[in-house]
């Protein structure tokens, strides 16, 4: 199962600051499909914590961004709309930035991503 989250309000860091990111449930990954204003890597890992999905870059356990309330390990209970809010730690040393993601879309389809980014687990 794929979710494609979308991220926004993120006003204190650009005006129209979002990011579309693509999740892969099964592999606890996730890549960047669209931003504006808003520096993340194109791709990294996924790890729960307390019902909250922390969004970290490759090979670094420090979190980009938190999606409150998004629990990956119950997934029978995600429906497309669904919204939260999201903490924006990417940039260290400054204030958590609060914003909001929302689930776009459900794909219940096995397939791979666009460019495989990280299909194999490694970068490019």
């Amino acid at each position: 199962m794929r979710l494609t989250i979308h991220l926004d309000t993120f006003d204190r860091v650009h005006p129209m600051a979002f990011a579309i990111l693509w999740l892969d449930m099964d592999t606890r990954q996730w890549s960047r499909e669209g931003h504006l204003g808003l520096e993340l890597p194109e791709w990294g890992t996924l790890q729960m914590d307390c019902g909250n999905t922390v969004v970290s870059a490759p090979g670094d356990c420090a979190p980009v961004c938190v999606l409150e309330g998004l629990d990956l390990n119950n997934c029978n209970r995600r429906f497309e709309g669904e919204t939260g809010r999201a903490q924006w730690c990417a940039e260290r040393g400054r204030a958590l930035m609060t914003g909001h993601w929302h689930v776009q879309c459900i794909d219940n389809q096995e397939a791979q991503a666009e460019h495989g980014l990280f299909a194999a687990g490694e970068e490019s």
